[in-house]
């Protein structure tokens, strides 16, 4: 006789979240491929994000204030430099950059979380 499977069981759920792991795996292969200079500012960007990751935050507004986004950028140069031989213009430009993908990356993540469960 042949058996049959429960219909939750035709589409396992790993294969739903399969985009979310696919996407991260490259997120990581693209951050191997940074240069010297932004690999060691990686840390001090995620850090700073990790910490404004609550319910409410600045990051997650329709539109970011760009006060609280440079102020933001303030504290990550502040703590690199401690670090860095030559900070200079170069490395607040680069946190810059490094800072608003990483925040988008937050927002995306944060939105399709939203969209999954609610």
């Amino acid at each position: 006789m042949e058996q049959k499977l429960p219909y939750y069981m035709v589409y396992p759920v790993p294969v739903l979240f399969d985009e979310v792991r696919q996407s991260r795996r490259d997120l990581e292969y693209m951050k191997a491929l940074y240069p010297d200079a932004a690999k060691r500012l990686t840390p001090y960007v995620e850090e700073e994000c990790d910490r404004l990751m609550y319910a409410g935050s600045v990051i997650y507004d329709e539109y970011p204030d760009p006060l609280q986004f440079r102020l933001l950028c303030r504290r990550i140069f502040d703590k690199a430099s401690e670090d860095e031989e030559k900070p200079g213009a170069w490395m607040a430009d680069l946190i810059q950059v490094m800072a608003c993908q990483e925040i988008l990356r937050r927002r995306t993540e944060y939105r399709s979380r939203r969209r999954r469960f609610f």
